[in-house]
């Protein structure tokens, strides 16, 4: 007998074959199993202690995972998996990670009998395509100027998540926000930039009910003179800079020699003049309020006082931005730049709140704002985080319809009627694809399943009910009532999901399952390579000796 060879050093571990896929199929569903609790309006809560001792109350599948620091590799592509589906769509980060874990559980049985990965992974992939085929048919167009669908589709969005039990609020609040920065970009294209240009303010103190869609915007800044300068002000004209209002001085150290006495004077007034000229510049314009992101010095201000006009200094770039959408104002450079033009008009009131203890400036009525800040009021800051993850999501279904107009039955409906168009076709099938592919039709099954579950009724009657239903033609609509867990049909209830989150989940979920199912091999224990000749680095720290005290490496950067 031949001495064994060693390949990989001794510290490296490699796993391979079935015990892979094993291991894999184990950590995906340990995560799904995480998950699984907060599916559906009866869904639990995780509470979450983040490393900076926080806590996160959520249960949204995305705000979980991204919480959770996991040690198995498939495990983590699982997380990457709610958190494309999250970027994409908003919504659906829960089903994505049930759903593909599912996949992968009814294939651990086919790997069993030594099936090769890749038939499994074709019948899926076939499974896929009929899937949303499936998906085109039993779509339903619908009106996205109607405001009354609208609020249906979100809010069946919303009922799952902790917001649900405050009714319209939430999803008011997000059609509101995302039909006004809608923008129409003509062949009937709507874009709607949630990320930049709705801003979600939250404020503790208050009841929910008082949060509310701001047509215009609000910012946390107060004027800088409160005293001399006006807090409130009707039509104002909006002047938006984007550089300082103060006197330019050298980049590093500039050394000036003045042999005179009165040279120094001279100084003093060049500098005066330079910021009464910035000053007039700007005044000649008329405005009522002048905002820059950078510096205002105290005799620019005094200059802006005195004339009556309004200042706020140091603001976000992107607050900035949001004004200058919201009151129809142009960002200016330079103030010798200023045109009438730049000059923003369309805002119907400036004024500063207080809140608490801290004061906010509101830039509101505005005429036809395409920038908005939604204000969230509520008793704590657990509670308006969560308030604002439901309303990322509530915002994103209510783009989404915008994009793509076109509705499914909630409720696991659609998955119901995914899974038996494939159990039918499945008999069509020739090969060994058949079994994956009918596995994979029941694995759809998952979802209703789990809604079942979470609503606690008898999850085997329920099923077994809703197969029976759509075993017939002309149920595809019927579904389980998350609430009551009642067998009803999803468009008397008004429980609607958008086509764009469905498809993607589907096939985000697919995909995922693949990809996990064709590894098989996995090396472990990979260290960094180091430099030849760098020990372990010491931990010592360099004391300076007198010799380098002239070194470069010494002067901060």
């Amino acid at each position: 007998m031949h001495a064994p060879v060693l390949v990989l050093k001794d510290s490296l571990k490699r796993e391979s074959g079935s015990k892979v896929h094993h291991a894999n199929i184990q950590a995906s569903k340990a995560v799904a199993d995480i998950i699984r609790t907060t599916l559906g309006p009866r869904s639990m809560l995780k509470m979450l202690l983040d490393a900076a001792g926080g806590i996160v109350v959520t249960n949204d599948g995305n705000a979980i995972l991204r919480e959770l620091d996991l040690a198995h590799p498939a495990a983590k592509s699982m997380i990457e998996l709610s958190r494309t589906q999250d970027e994409e769509v908003g919504d659906g980060t829960t089903s994505v990670i049930v759903l593909a874990g599912e996949m992968l559980h009814v294939a651990a049985t086919f790997i069993d009998k030594n099936y090769h990965p890749t038939v499994i992974c074709r019948a899926y992939n076939k499974a896929l395509e009929d899937s949303i085929a499936v998906l085109d048919k039993v779509a339903m167009p619908v009106d996205a100027t109607d405001r009354a669908t609208m609020l249906g589709l979100v809010k069946s969005c919303i009922g799952t998540k902790f917001t649900g039990q405050f009714g319209d609020l939430i999803a008011d609040l997000a059609i509101d926000a995302t039909t006004t920065v809608g923008v129409d970009l003509g062949q009937g294209l709507r874009e709607v930039d949630i990320k930049k240009y709705i801003k979600v303010e939250k404020v503790p103190g208050g009841q929910l009910e008082d949060s509310k869609v701001l047509k215009g915007v609000m910012i946390n800044k107060d004027v800088v003179a409160p005293g001399k300068m006006r807090r409130k002000i009707l039509n104002p004209r909006i002047i938006l800079l984007d550089c300082p209002l103060e006197y330019k001085k050298g980049e590093n150290q500039t050394n000036a020699e003045l042999v005179k006495e009165e040279d120094w004077e001279v100084l003093l007034k060049m500098e005066e003049e330079y910021i009464q000229n910035l000053c007039m510049q700007i005044l000649k314009f008329k405005p009522d309020l002048v905002i820059t992101e950078k510096g205002l010095s105290d005799l620019a201000c005094h200059y802006l006082s005195k004339a009556g006009v309004s200042a706020i200094r140091r603001l976000r770039k992107t607050d900035n931005n949001r004004i200058a959408k919201a009151c129809g104002a142009v960002v200016v450079n330079r103030p010798e730049e200023l045109q009438e033009s730049d000059i923003g008009t369309g805002a119907g009131l400036f004024e500063i709140k207080k809140f608490g203890d801290e004061f906010f400036a509101f830039i509101v009525d505005c005429k036809d704002p395409k920038a908005c800040t939604v204000l969230l009021r509520g008793a704590s800051k657990d509670l308006l985080n969560e308030v604002e993850r439901n309303l990322q999501d509530a915002m994103s279904v209510a783009r989404n319809i915008l994009k793509n107009p076109k509705l499914l039955p909630g409720g696991g409906a659609t998955e119901l009627t995914v899974s038996a168009a494939l159990k039918q076709k499945s008999s069509s099938i020739e090969g060994i694809e058949k079994w994956p592919y009918e596995a994979a039709a029941v694995a759809f099954e998952a979802i209703p399943r789990t809604l079942a579950q979470n609503c606690g009724v008898n999850v085997i009657r329920t099923m077994t009910a809703l197969q029976g239903k759509h075993a017939n033609v002309g149920n595809e609509w019927v579904g389980i009532d998350g609430n009551t867990g009642d067998i009803v049909d999803m468009k008397d209830r008004k429980i609607w999901d958008s086509y764009n989150v469905k498809a993607q989940t589907f096939k985000t979920a697919i995909e995922a399952a693949c990809m996990l199912l064709r590894i098989d091999d996995i090396v472990s224990g990979i260290k960094k390579k180091q430099a030849p000749g760098a020990g372990p680095t010491p931990s010592k720290p360099k004391i300076e000796e007198e010799g380098d005290a002239d070194n470069e490496q010494i002067l901060p950067e």
